[in-house]
């Protein structure tokens, strides 16, 4: 149900009246309102149905899982009331003894209400004994049985269930095992108690709580059997509903009512005036009437490749795609925002360049001079702002991997020495009918398009976590994707050759399909993202899914690390990106075994995984992040021959004493490396010495019983036999806790692993080598590039999970000691 804006002033009433207590005649039960039915008939069916459900809560508390269950020990139970008996529920809880009605389902007025308690053990023979009371003990002063109030009108009573608990509409009720979000609404006080055990049952939670005096709200993935864990194993459960989170709503309502939520949008909105970063969006232009796009968008920065066309968006041939990718590269999701209260605070503004044609399409081989043309018409207008181009415009020519014209134009408008760019492409959608059946295998042969092949540009994939199908006009359907895995339109690189770049880097939201087992999926609205509309006039807001929502979300969190982390280099902020993100438990469900193809099949299919803000832009006490912008000579001329020059080593500023103090604990460690290459296209059969790319690096990250010398001979070693065409790794050793390993992450220019081991073990591996091993500038040293110096981004976090010594404080104080000395 819509509500409107809460815009209007409470009316108030001026001048004071008498006060006056209000006396209350003493409360009654009028026995005629109570059920006619016989005392001891009653009493000995109800105290054998307690009976019943007393031994299934004490087999439900015997199950306790160990190391999981917290809180009060306690089941459920759910009590019945004949038909109009609401005023019943008043008499079900007891403060002193802690129970409590957490909810209460009224099935109309012919129907009876049903009503779902907390009983702690310590008071779980209470309904027992009220119930023997009432049979066996004399009459009170009035004639009436003892607790007749209560045990008249309870009908029967038996353990509850995770249905017991579910308030929604029971058509919404999730069948056959369906993993689901779920709103777990929660009792006062107890949400901890609840994060912990979801988190030892490794059930996905969002970070987002919504509190009210009583009840705290929060949302977790799963299934009917998770939700019978949660209730087993913890006292915090008030009842359970459907997640909502849809744009269905919005999208169904009329004009005048979306330009309300509108309004109540924009009425908290902090404009982006004066800021310095922008997301540069190359579409099929901008609606920039469109009141959520204006604020953010001037008409200075619109343009276009051709002045024919004009910059506004062409909603007949590109179905508004500019103007939809606009609302969510400024906005993110519009669902979050027109269900908040908060203020909205754009961190960044918006620019647009036209680049398709309103009729017809570009020809293909200009499509990598539109994209430069593009980029350099946007800086012209504002040389100084920092931006991201943001592209989720991709054609099918390709050939698996390998470069083109497109994507190496690409490439060049990142590696460009003069000024350096953040290019976030889309990896492209499956086209044509997609059958639910062929959901994944079809996505892992159809390979990501043109251009997101390009090397430094960072390629966005999608994954989902739209489950929920909540419009009754869709009853039965189901998700194609389930929550965590891949979007089903998104394509990979899992059939590409081998040499190929990881594509794509990471993954974001892009929508989920639905089917009702008939035919092809479709896209519905609960599975969508809510954006803005071409055709504010006609309607305000619509959908986007796919690839292109992915991209605009990339973009948009790219700029928000751009706005709050300013002067950070571009190599720096798509590292940040892919260092956060992190595999679902779907994704890792597919892993299907720890061989090198598997592992290589879930990264090229997922990227690194969704990436998180916060993880990009904050540390914590037990998980922190060392950031680092260097530049190194890759190569120089000795003599007649282009040999290996430079190689940075990184001591690492680990806390040793605290990390000796946890020991055996388990830790991890994660690198990534992030830097762009000088692309040289061309077909020349991609051999050694045609390479593309300008140069390489690689890491490796000193042994924990190495010495430092020992250490970089061992780097030295891995130069020398890529000089002399030997196999080249990381130089890491086989069994040495990474997970990915050199042979699978070495591919592309950027690069990011992670090490899982004893904390003991981590406080001696305290160096980094970034050393190159060859490229194109090595082997064609008549082209003059060999000396050329090369930026690079290091990046490294140590994660100390569950553990409360605090790593990061000795890490920090270290930094500032080794700052004082160099500037002394």
């Amino acid at each position: 149900m819509a509500r409107s804006p809460r815009n209007l002033p409470h009316l108030r009433i001026e001048g004071g009246g008498e006060t006056e207590r209000y006396t209350r005649p003493p409360q009654k039960i009028d026995p005629t309102a109570l059920p006619d039915r016989d005392r001891y008939q009653h009493a000995d069916a109800l105290a054998a149905a307690i009976g019943e459900a007393i031994a299934a809560g004490r087999r439900e508390v015997a199950a306790r899982e160990a190391g999981v269950a917290l809180g009060t020990p306690g089941f459920y139970l759910e009590v019945e009331v004949p038909p109009g008996q609401m005023s019943a529920i008043e008499t079900l809880g007891n403060r002193t003894k802690h129970i409590e009605v957490v909810n209460v389902r009224a099935g109309g007025d012919n129907a009876p209400i049903e009503a779902t308690v907390f009983v702690p053990t310590a008071a779980e023979t209470y309904y027992q004994d009220k119930v023997a009371a009432y049979r066996n003990a004399p009459e009170t002063k009035t004639g009436r049985p003892q607790n007749e109030p209560l045990v008249a009108r309870m009908d029967t009573v038996r353990i509850a269930t995770v249905q017991s608990l579910f308030t929604d509409s029971p058509a919404l009720y999730p069948v056959n095992g369906q993993t689901v979000w779920w709103e777990v609404w929660l009792r006062h006080g107890r949400r901890d108690h609840f994060n912990f055990v979801a988190d030892r049952l490794n059930l996905p939670r969002k970070d987002h709580t919504v509190s009210f005096p009583e009840r705290d709200v929060v949302l977790v993935l799963a299934n009917e059997a998770a939700m019978t864990r949660i209730i087993r194993n913890c006292d915090s459960v008030a009842e359970f509903r459907i997640a909502k989170d849809t744009p269905a709503l919005f999208l169904n309502m009329g004009s005048a009512e979306a330009k309300e939520w509108t309004d109540d949008v924009l009425a908290r909105l902090v404009p982006p005036d004066g800021a310095l970063t922008a997301v540069c969006l190359l579409d099929s232009g901008v609606t920039q009437g469109h009141p959520l796009i204006s604020p953010a968008l001037h008409t200075d920065d619109m343009h276009t490749v051709n002045p024919d066309w004009g910059v506004a968006d062409t909603a007949e041939q590109w179905d508004g795609h500019g103007t939809r990718m606009s609302g969510i590269a400024l906005y993110g999701d519009l669902h979050t925002h027109f269900e908040g209260t908060a203020q909205v605070d754009l961190s960044h503004r918006l620019e647009s360049v036209k680049i398709l044609p309103p009729e017809n399409q570009n020809e293909p081989d200009l499509y990598g001079g539109i994209t430069q043309q593009a980029v350099y018409r946007a800086e012209v207008q504002a040389p100084h702002r920092n931006r991201v181009v943001c592209m989720a415009v991709t054609s099918t020519h390709l050939e698996p991997g390998r470069p083109s014209s497109w994507s190496a134009a690409v490439d060049q408008l990142c590696f460009d020495e003069e000024s350096r760019r953040l290019v976030v492409l889309s990896a492209g959608n499956l086209r044509g009918d997609i059958e639910p059946a062929q959901y994944i295998d079809r996505n892992d042969v159809e390979p990501v398009e043109d251009p997101a092949q390009a090397w430094n540009a960072l390629t966005v994939g999608a994954y989902t976590d739209r489950v929920n199908i909540t419009d009754p006009a869709f009853a039965g359907w189901q998700p194609v994707g389930q929550a965590g895995d891949l979007s089903p339109t998104s394509r990979t690189s899992v059939s590409w050759p081998r040499q190929w770049p990881i594509k794509p880097d990471v993954v974001f939201e892009g929508g989920n399909l639905a089917s009702d087992g008939n035919g092809e999926a479709r896209p519905i609205d609960d599975l969508q993202l809510l954006t803005t509309s071409s055709k504010p006039r006609v309607r305000m807001l619509t959908n986007i899914g796919d690839t292109s929502a992915a991209t605009a979300l990339a973009a948009n969190m790219a700029a928000r690390i751009m706005t709050m982390r300013p002067g950070l280099w571009p190599e720096t902020v798509r590292g940040l990106i892919v260092h956060s993100a992190e595999w679902t438990p779907a994704m890792f469900a597919r892993l299907d075994g720890q061989s090198k193809s598997k592992k290589q099949a879930l990264l090229r299919r997922y990227g690194y995984g969704v990436p998180d803000l916060d993880r990009a832009l904050l540390s914590a006490a037990n998980d922190l992040t060392l950031m680092v912008e260097d530049q190194l000579t890759p190569f120089e001329k000795d003599g007649g021959t282009i040999k290996t020059r430079d190689m940075k080593v990184h001591r690492l500023p680990w806390p040793r004493e605290e990390l000796s103090t946890l020991g055996d604990a388990q830790v991890s460690f994660r690198v990534t490396l992030s830097y762009f290459i000088e692309p040289n296209p061309g077909e020349r059969g991609w051999t050694r010495r045609h390479r593309y790319a300008s140069h390489s690096l690689r890491f490796a990250v000193k042994h924990a019983t190495e010495t430092l010398p020992a250490f970089r001979s061992r780097i030295n070693k891995v130069a020398r036999d890529e000089e002399e065409g030997l196999a080249v790794g990381g130089g890491a050793a086989v069994g040495d806790n990474w997970f990915l390993g050199a042979t699978i992450r070495e591919h592309g220019s950027i690069h990011s692993d992670w090490w899982t081991g004893t904390a003991v073990d981590l406080a001696s591996r305290d160096a980094i080598g970034v050393f190159p091993v060859g490229g194109w500038w090595k082997e064609k040293g008549f082209l003059g590039r060999h000396d050329n110096p090369v930026r690079y981004s290091l990046i490294v976090s140590i994660r100390a999970a569950g553990s409360e010594v605090d790593i990061y404080t000795p890490v920090s104080n270290k930094i500032s000691i080794s700052a004082d000395i160099q500037r002394n």
